[in-house]
């Protein structure tokens, strides 16, 4: 297979006009294959890869009614809208419930549909003051012990943890996690210098920024400082025009630039279904347009957006450029999970995964592992 003519995105500045071999399920330098794909006019950019998601299409990776058909159903709608990598994120939830879920993920493999890439856990290490759509019924203090159990029946893929960094013992687990498990700080109430002690331990991410943690404050900057401040801390973004307007998306850019920014979709069971009412581990759900919150309260919880449409609401709502949004949907992380060897860009030897957008950033064709799927 050889796509033709297309806008192609290079990581080191841009698109150049090229065309790109496909050889297997691989990109290649050169295929001796005939077929060809005529993508003029359109941009070629590499599948996306969504760190922080927890489900879609009515089903959730973290409940335990989701059989083979909703792992299924969940990665062919992710793989059919451009996300051809994911890392399953669960809930706040007992420990029971999370090994049967790390346990089910670990296996989920279908030929058409988003390869499961790690999982994410979402606590249960969280500030009860920030659980924000987090079961509070089911927050802990640390345990190191209890991850690896999960690590065990995730058969290695455990990739990523939040945690509140301020709750006893969260600052000896990261530092014992640090060269497994990538730490991310999250739902917390943690001022500068406890954020900063976390990131020298070798906590290494923020988890949905801005969101479930205190402000950035000129005498007391926080987390989100203390980030800035810890050049090797990536943070995750969500760029729906709900979790955070386009400013401070725009503020973020610039305080972090886009070598360090991570757009997720954290989005729930609602997306792709039409408005109404769900659940998300064990809490009422309320879902009107694109927003969805807490039945009970207006916290917002979680989202409804995909990633590619996040990217395209990062160019066409929030002034970001159609570069940087895919670099950092699809470059940065893959870094973040160790994976850029095998994905998160266009070249030989990388798994074939590419999209193929028009001029208005919508989807003409996706290669799933060489295979057109749409």
């Amino acid at each position: 297979m050889i796509i033709k003519h297309a806008k192609v995105f290079r990581e080191n500045g841009g698109f150049e006009n090229g065309d790109i071999s496909i050889s297997g399920t691989f990109f290649a330098e050169a295929s001796e294959d005939n077929e060809v794909f005529d993508a003029r006019g359109c941009y070629a950019i590499p599948g996306l890869i969504d760190l922080h998601m927890h489900g879609c299409v009515g089903y959730d990776f973290s409940d335990a009614d989701t059989d083979v058909n909703g792992l299924q159903a969940m990665v062919r709608y992710q793989a059919a809208h451009g996300v051809t990598a994911l890392c399953p994120t669960l809930l706040t939830l007992p420990e029971a419930q999370l090994e049967a879920a790390c346990k089910r993920v670990s296996i989920c493999e279908d030929p058409e549909g988003a390869a499961v890439v790690g999982i994410y856990l979402e606590g249960p290490f969280l500030s009860p003051n920030k659980c924000g759509a987090q079961n509070p019924d089911y927050i802990q203090l640390p345990d190191i012990e209890m991850v690896c159990r999960l690590q065990r029946e995730a058969n290695g893929l455990l990739k990523l943890l939040a945690i509140a960094p301020e709750v006893d013992g969260a600052l000896e687990l990261i530092k014992a996690l640090s060269s497994e498990v990538g730490c991310s700080v999250a739902h917390t109430e943690a001022g500068y210098d406890t954020a900063k002690q976390a990131f020298g331990q070798g906590a290494r991410q923020v988890t949905h920024l801005y969101n479930a943690m205190p402000p950035l404050h000129h005498r007391d900057p926080g987390v989100i400082g203390a980030a800035m401040d810890s050049t090797h801390c990536r943070v995750e973004l969500i760029t729906d025009n709900v979790h955070s307007h386009p400013s401070a998306v725009r503020a973020a850019f610039r305080m972090f630039g886009d070598d360090r920014i991570i757009l997720i979709s954290d989005s729930i069971s609602a997306t792709g279904l039409a408005d109404g009412s769900y659940n998300l581990g064990g809490l009422a759900v309320e879902v009107r347009g694109n927003r969805s919150t807490l039945a009970e309260s207006s916290t917002i919880a979680g989202s409804v957006t995909n990633l590619m449409d996040c990217v395209k609401t990062a160019v066409t709502e929030m002034e970001i450029s159609l570069v940087s949004a895919v670099k950092c949907a699809s470059v940065n992380p893959a870094k973040a999970l160790g994976i850029y060897d095998q994905r998160g860009s266009i070249e030989a030897g990388k798994v074939a995964d590419v999209v193929l957008l028009n001029e208005a950033l919508s989807i003409r064709a996706v290669f799933l592992r060489g295979k057109r799927i749409v």
